[in-house]
């Protein structure tokens, strides 16, 4: 298999366990760089690949979101059974902004498609009533990383690096 051919094997089952999961971990940076992790409930879109939150903009990440774009974070999404188990997830970082009210209509579908009770939490008109309803933030992803001893035993951590390739 050639390097592009497993580069992109790898990406789709990246994509493909990126689609089951349902919460992940993200670490922020506070302006005087403390870092902060939180859990939240997602949803995918890809090519370009993001992930999409929705969050009260008084949220310590998002505050932190405000004062440094930059992100990290993880997602689990195999049942855990505990140690010596194959494991398989996948990490991330890129930068992430609240999406604009103007932008957030065009994008909010995304997430209620995966989360429908999202709609009575988060939609243009409540953002436009209340200047601390719930926002949709965008994480756009510069980089996935697949560890998979399950498909990759000798070799499990495998870098997708966005800004790289492009």
């Amino acid at each position: 298999m050639s390097t592009s051919d497993a580069v992109s094997a790898d990406l789709s089952v990246t994509r493909n366990y990126v689609r089951d999961g349902k919460v992940m971990q993200i670490a922020t940076l506070a302006g005087g760089g403390e870092p902060a992790v939180c859990n939240l409930w997602y949803a995918s879109s890809f090519e370009p690949d993001r992930l999409f939150f929705i969050s009260r903009p008084d949220r310590t990440h998002c505050r932190n979101i405000r004062a440094d774009r930059r992100v990290a974070g993880a997602i689990v999404t195999i049942e855990l059974d505990g140690l010596g188990q194959e494991v398989q997830g996948v990490s991330f970082a890129g930068t992430a902004e609240e999406v604009p009210v103007a932008e957030a209509d065009a994008l909010l579908p995304i997430y209620h498609r995966r989360w429908p009770q999202g709609s009575e939490l988060a939609n243009v008109d409540m953002m436009l009533a209340d200047g601390n309803a719930h926002r949709l933030y965008e994480i756009r992803v510069d980089r996935w990383i697949l560890f998979d001893e399950i498909n990759h035993p000798d070799d499990p951590r495998r870098v997708i690096d966005f800004a790289r390739a492009g």
